[in-house]
């Protein structure tokens, strides 16, 4: 039986214009969504209803006023969609929410996608603005001025599995795990230790353990405890502590090995004795040691570099999954996984066309000696910035891929298919479908409902409380049979 590692992820993405002075990240974050042609002039509304986000897994709940915007508000700020995800801005930031996927591959498809539908939306808005006020959009956690922006991931677990397990067994993963997929940066931010360039984009912005804050104070365990699904029997680990990847392998391993730990931590196979004496320094530590032969120290004492730390995780993960029914998915997340720390041990830049923080040095690095530059001159930043901008015809990452020097891992056809299609296999499909088929009578829609209005002054929600429920094989034939929205409501409830 194939195990199911559902994950969604949610890119924020940064956002600039060529002419800075007056610019307001908001209004421009929300010109940008609004011009998903022809697909945004839909009105379908986000519902918050079953949206608590200052609820704490630790057993309380902290004060703070929950999200409710008004319906024009809520029609301007979000845009469900046809692909089961959301698009929409959160603060001052455009935003994409992949659609929940039971595998890796799929979410470097949809993540891909989400690049493309943003890509889309600022080439249709740019072509009615100014050339001077032209908008930029970059696949990155930091603007250089001491400010970032995040990219989170979300796994499904069981909600009797206790939370302190999780803090104890995942901290020194999530810690460390940022050597194949950090995406790289040129120097420091947040008044940290100066470096020329390090691994993580967000390793200098964590300043405490735990915490429900994502914006301040941010803790490398997030307490968030919002499932998005039925709260008696799911949570949802919410992971703030990566970087946003545009290399595919990059991005299908950070979730992959996060998904195989997880899935041990939910079983009951916890991972001890790897615990950080302190995690905070450790996770600035190892961003900066290019060469990862540098140790951080245990609470037992021991020494350990960071490459022996996830070779532990992949030892248990190998103890573990042997002993179910072979999953191809899971074996090949495990092979690829292990190959990359044997290549980081002994020798990093054999990973230099397919980990983004070694790709962007090799990069840099190239380009300053041959233009005898130091690392702090502003044209390295700059080319950092630019490494992670999404025109395909612009962006660094993607100009390297088009000279062969990056290779992708997923089809450019999978990812054309994702912009439009959700996954067949979550309740994303029901969600997605929905939104395709029917899209003037619903109404609205979340992560774990879908509301219609099929005008007899009854607003029908269906709930989607289990994400594995919803999928093509359950709910397809439905959709192939019914005609009108009211038909599908009358097939569900018969």
């Amino acid at each position: 039986m194939a195990i199911k590692l559902l994950i969604g992820t949610e890119t924020e993405y940064g956002i600039t214009a060529k002419k800075t002075d007056g610019f307001d990240p908001v209004s421009s974050s929300l010109f940008v969504i609004n011009h998903l042609r022809p697909f945004s002039s839909l009105r379908i509304l986000w519902d918050y209803e079953n949206e608590d986000p200052l609820v704490d897994a630790r057993g309380f709940i902290v004060e703070g006023e929950k999200e409710r915007p008004s319906q024009e508000e809520n029609f301007s700020l979000n845009k469900p969609l046809e692909n089961g995800g959301r698009l929409y801005v959160d603060g001052a930031h455009p935003e994409y929410s992949t659609p929940e996927c039971t595998n890796p591959r799929d979410i470097v498809i949809y993540e891909k996608a989400g690049e493309m539908t943003m890509q889309i939306c600022m080439d249709n808005a740019n072509r009615i603005r100014k050339k001077e006020d032209k908008l930029y959009l970059y696949k990155n956690n930091t603007d250089g001025k001491g400010n970032s922006y995040g990219y989170h991931e979300n796994y499904l677990m069981l909600r009797d599995t206790s939370f302190e397990r999780i803090v104890q067994s995942m901290t020194p993963f999530l810690v460390t795990r940022q050597i194949y997929a950090g995406s790289g940066k040129v120097g420091t931010d947040n008044k940290a230790d100066p470096a020329d360039y390090q691994i993580s984009q967000r390793a200098d912005f964590f300043e405490t353990l735990i915490d429900l804050n994502t914006m301040a104070k941010r803790p490398i365990i997030n307490t968030r405890d919002e499932p998005h699904a039925d709260p008696k029997q799911f949570r949802r680990f919410h992971i703030i502590v990566g970087d946003a990847n545009m290399s595919e392998f990059a991005t299908y391993l950070k979730v992959g090995a996060t998904a195989l730990a997880l899935h041990m931590v939910d079983n009951g196979h916890f991972i001890t004795g790897l615990e950080l004496a302190n995690p905070l320094q450790a996770i600035k530590a190892v961003s900066r040691d290019l060469t990862l032969k540098k140790t951080v120290r245990l609470v037992n004492g021991k020494d350990y570099t960071p490459v022996e730390i996830q070779k532990a995780y992949l030892e248990e993960a190998y103890n573990y999954f042997n002993k179910l029914e072979r999953d191809p998915v899971v074996y090949e997340i495990m092979s690829h996984w292990g190959d990359t720390l044997d290549k980081l041990e002994k020798d990093p830049c054999e990973l230099n066309t397919k980990i983004d923080w070694l790709i962007k040095h090799e990069l840099l690095t190239t380009y300053a000696r041959k233009k005898g530059e130091n690392w702090d001159n502003p044209r390295l930043a700059m080319m950092d910035l630019q490494y992670h901008d999404i025109r395909p015809d612009k962006g660094l990452y993607y100009t390297l891929m088009r000279d062969g020097y990056v290779t992708p891992f997923v089809s450019e056809g999978m990812i054309f298919l994702a912009k439009d299609n959700p996954p067949r296999d979550t309740r994303a499909f029901f969600r997605g479908m929905c939104i395709k088929r029917f899209p003037k009578e619903v109404y609205a829609t979340s992560w774990s409902s879908v509301l219609f209005d099929i005008g007899n002054s009854t607003i029908k929600r269906v709930p989607l409380q289990n994400p594995l429920r919803g999928t093509e094989a359950l709910v397809g034939n439905f959709f192939r049979e019914s005609e009108t929205a009211e038909d599908l409501l009358r097939d569900l409830s018969a």
